[in-house]
């Protein structure tokens, strides 16, 4: 372009088509020069190293390594493409490279997104000594980025482990329930339950003595994460299914640093993702790989199926913890009628993300289209508070709580069975 416009002076000058003929002629064969003489797009070696994995919201670097293997000097601007959920930074290099020579160009990635971001082509385009025209070219170097769940609900945890250490021996429970095995005897004090009280340990020491009894290890814990439509809806600009991953991954957190044993199902008309048969240092890398492309189906859950997975795969009584949404019809019509085999020798405990909106369309009043609004949030409340005691009354545990608040809750619904006896 400005080339082009050096010839409006001499236009002006000489004010003729044929000025304007061979000045474009001069144009093109300056282009056509700097062209040629440009380093070739093909002649570059490049290879690329990304990371397996990062956590979501945190950055990842995709590096290049770009290598002239051409006999001309590289002039060249690299662009790195990845799709707009990774957020790539500044993916456009520029480079001058002699022959024989490389160059190392970081792109960070932000990604926004869980799954796999599947890096796009390179494109490589060069310059001539005037730097009037060039080449381009894109080539293939694949990469592929995975991206985890965020687990911003790892900040929970701390707090969680410290009263479990209390469950665990310290603070032993004095009621015996089937989720508890004998600890210790000690001298009774005063509210200690009498039930506790060993008659044959008093007789022999003189003194009166009670049994204590610590929560089992080596439980088994099965999360079930509903992938199917409810699991889509938005709730704070999130999918309902985001919260419930970060609920699944505290809970594991917290079930695996038990010694429980820990097992994860996401599920609609088929299975999504499994993880089971890891514990210790592997279990939370197993469940985040696995869930990293979980993503919502638009179908309906299939609780049927869900019932009859884990039938098969839990012999033993177990915690079987479902994340769906209770939404009184999708519960109605399928997990209502099947939920009974899982109670009959599970322990169950459902858990939903809770809509603020919603209760905050019951506050308003400020015109006839609110008060409408308010009206049909409260039946929503109603028929969801009819549904979660029906639901009770077959032996489940439900919880509700604001996106926020769901793995907290959950984690504590999980020490307060387990204090219980009751896993």
């Amino acid at each position: 372009m400005v080339l082009a416009a050096l010839g409006v002076p001499v236009v002006l000058v000489l004010p003729a088509a044929g000025t304007v003929l061979v000045w474009t002629l001069v144009v093109a064969a300056v282009c056509v020069v700097d062209a040629a003489l440009a380093a070739s797009p093909r002649q570059v070696a490049v290879e690329r190293d990304v990371p397996v994995s990062v956590r979501l919201t945190e950055p990842a670097d995709s590096t290049l390594v770009v290598t002239n293997v051409g006999r001309r000097r590289l002039r060249a601007v690299v662009r790195d493409a990845w799709p707009p959920s990774a957020s790539a930074q500044t993916d456009r290099h520029a480079v001058d490279v002699p022959p024989g020579e490389g160059r190392r160009l970081r792109t960070t990635l932000v990604p926004t997104r869980r799954g796999d971001a599947h890096a796009d082509r390179v494109t490589i385009r060069t310059s001539g000594p005037l730097g009037v025209s060039g080449r381009q070219a894109s080539l293939t170097v694949p990469g592929r980025l995975r991206v985890l769940p965020e687990f911003a609900s790892r900040r929970h945890l701390p707090s969680r482990l410290a009263r479990l250490r209390e469950l665990d021996g310290r603070a032993a429970v004095q009621v015996r329930g089937p989720g508890t095995e004998f600890d210790s005897l000690r001298e009774y004090v005063i509210g200690d339950d009498v039930r506790a009280i060993d008659w044959r340990a008093t007789a022999r020491r003189g003194d009166v003595v009670v049994r204590t009894w610590r929560p089992e290890r080596d439980r088994r814990v099965m999360i079930v994460l509903d992938s199917a439509r409810t699991s889509a809806v938005r709730v704070l600009d999130a999918p309902r299914i985001d919260a419930s991953i970060e609920a699944a991954l505290l809970l594991s957190a917290l079930a695996g640093r038990a010694g429980d044993r820990v097992e994860l199902l996401a599920f609609d008309r088929r299975v999504r993702a499994r993880a089971a048969g890891v514990s210790g240092a592997r279990l939370m890398p197993a469940l985040a790989d696995a869930l990293a492309n979980v993503h919502p189906e638009l179908v309906e859950t299939d609780w049927a199926g869900v019932v009859g997975d884990v039938r098969r795969r839990m012999s033993q009584r177990a915690l079987v913890v479902l994340l769906t949404a209770l939404e009184p019809a999708a519960v109605e019509q399928g997990l209502l009628g099947v939920v009974g085999q899982l109670t009959e020798r599970h322990q169950v405990v459902l858990a939903s993300v809770q809509d603020p909106e919603v209760d905050a369309l019951r506050a308003g009043r400020g015109d006839a289209a609110a008060v409408f609004d308010a009206a049909a949030a409260e039946r929503a409340g109603l028929e969801r508070a009819a549904v979660a005691q029906r639901l009770r009354q077959r032996g489940v545990e439900v919880l509700e709580a604001l996106p926020d608040e769901l793995a907290p809750r959950l984690a504590d619904t999980y020490l307060a069975l387990k204090a219980a006896g009751r896993l």
